[in-house]
Parts: C-alpha cells; structure tokens; sequence
C-alpha cells in the first residue's frame, strides 16, 4: 500500500514522502496514528499542491532576505562607548547591542541571535558585522565603535 507520511518517521522517510509500505502496517500502524494518509489521487493532488505552495513561501522569504540585506549593507550604525587608556573600552560592545543600535538609527529589526560576532567588540574601531538573514542570504553591517 502507498502511504503519504504525515510526520516524519525513523525507519520510513520524511514529512511529504510517498511510501510503500505492507497493508498491515498501513492499517494497524500508520492510519491509527495518522503519521500517514493513504496515496489517493486526491491525497496525491493535496500534497503537490501543499509543496508547490510551500516553494512559493520560500522564495518569498528568499527575496524578502535578499532586500533586506541590501538595506542594511547600505546602513553603517555608529556606537558611542566609554573608552579606557589606550582605546581599550569598558566592557564589549556585544551582539545585542548591535541588534538594538541598528534598530533605533535604522529601524531594521534584527534578532541578536543572527549577527555573527566571533569576539565581542574591544576596541575602537570599525568593523564589518556579518548578519546571517536566511540560508542563503549573509548581509554585512558597518558597525563605527567610537569614543563617547
């Protein structure tokens, strides 16, 4: 029997897959706990369906990605810090304050979690922030670390 997996499942495929699997399993295993669906021409149709509409909702967000990180790689954010002896700052200038300078001078919302920072900022200086938007999409963000 051609079963369609709902979820998915270790020793069979992944969510989408069509299978083949015995009858029995299909009837006392798979259905019952609706980890899958029987391969009719309806079911098969909803499915294509499912996936063509899930390939338009990626590349959406693909190009939404790509038009934000035009946006920020054209904004440079300028962060004032208090400044020791020898240009040594008080503290780091860490990913999250990144995220929030870029969001009050830029209006760019961008989650902490994205900038790619190797080390914590220690210095003054400027420095190309990486910021992973997407997959496939890495923008990067002029970010002026200056004296205060």
């Amino acid at each position: 029997m051609k079963i369609i997996l709902l979820e998915d499942v270790k020793s069979l495929g992944k969510k989408g897959e069509v299978v083949e699997v015995s009858d029995g399993y299909a009837r006392n295993y798979i259905l019952p706990k609706k980890i899958g669906k029987e391969a009719t021409a309806g079911n098969l149709s909803e499915l294509k369906d499912a996936k063509a509409k899930e390939g338009r909702i990626a590349a959406e967000e693909l190009e939404e990605a790509k038009q934000e990180a035009l946006r920020i790689s054209e904004t440079k954010v300028v962060i004032p810090v208090k400044v020791g002896a020898e240009g040594k700052l008080f503290g780091a200038v860490s990913s999250k304050e990144i995220a929030e300078e870029l969001k009050k001078q830029a209006g760019i919302n961008v989650d902490k979690k994205k900038i790619k920072l190797d080390d914590a900022i220690k210095s003054v200086g400027s420095y190309e922030v990486p910021i992973k938007l997407h997959k496939d999409v890495l923008a990067t963000l002029r970010v002026i670390v200056e004296e205060a």
